[in-house]
């Protein structure tokens, strides 16, 4: 939360919006929205399938794990969200509303502001993945690309620049407990 009193407070934010805000930034990134929209839902289903017809339950638990990270990591984010209420950066830039904050249960509603759940869902799912994948660092760093990508793709389209920060955080810490705890639970004997 200091991380983003300071983006605000310095301006940072709203300088970051008026740099970001062109038609081919706005192209490039903008997949992002719908990339960090679809994955989630589609990756861990499909990790659980190919693991259910190889027979592989090490394929499943990653399928589970990568499933709860983001299911916790939408919670966290919603549950901020609908304490913060912060006003997302509008397409035409025009005043500065980078410090408009609506505090108070659901003022903002849970799918608009801080953090980012896009972001808070790709960082969980990327620290999971590098996790419970700790010999096949390629893909945890993939991953990582991945949760990065939309990560700056919201920051630069439907988000501040705070929201990315704060959803990065909060994404890591939540996928770092839950690959932990799959870990342990593979390590213990049966």
């Amino acid at each position: 939360m200091l991380l983003t009193v300071i983006l605000v407070a310095s301006g940072f934010d709203w300088a970051y919006c008026l740099g970001t805000r062109s038609p081919l930034l706005r192209y490039c990134m903008f997949p992002a929205v719908g990339i960090g929209a679809l994955l989630p839902i589609v990756l861990p289903l499909s990790i659980l399938a190919v693991g259910a017809l190889e027979k592989k339950a090490s394929l499943s638990l990653m399928g589970w794990a990568i499933g709860q990270a983001e299911a916790v990591g939408a919670f966290v984010a919603a549950s901020y969200k609908s304490l913060t209420g912060r006003v997302h950066p509008l397409r035409d830039v025009g005043a500065d509303i980078s410090h408009t904050f609506r505090f108070g249960f659901l003022r903002g509603g849970v799918f608009w502001g801080w953090p980012s759940s896009h972001t808070t869902i790709a960082f969980a799912m990327a620290a999971t993945v590098f996790t419970l994948l700790p010999k096949q660092k390629w893909l945890g760093y993939l991953a990582f690309t991945y949760a990065l990508y939309v990560g700056i793709g919201v920051s630069m389209t439907i988000h501040w620049f705070s929201d990315f920060a704060a959803g990065a955080i909060f994404g890591t810490l939540v996928g770092r407990a839950v690959g932990k705890s799959f870990l342990k639970a593979i390590a213990e004997p049966a």
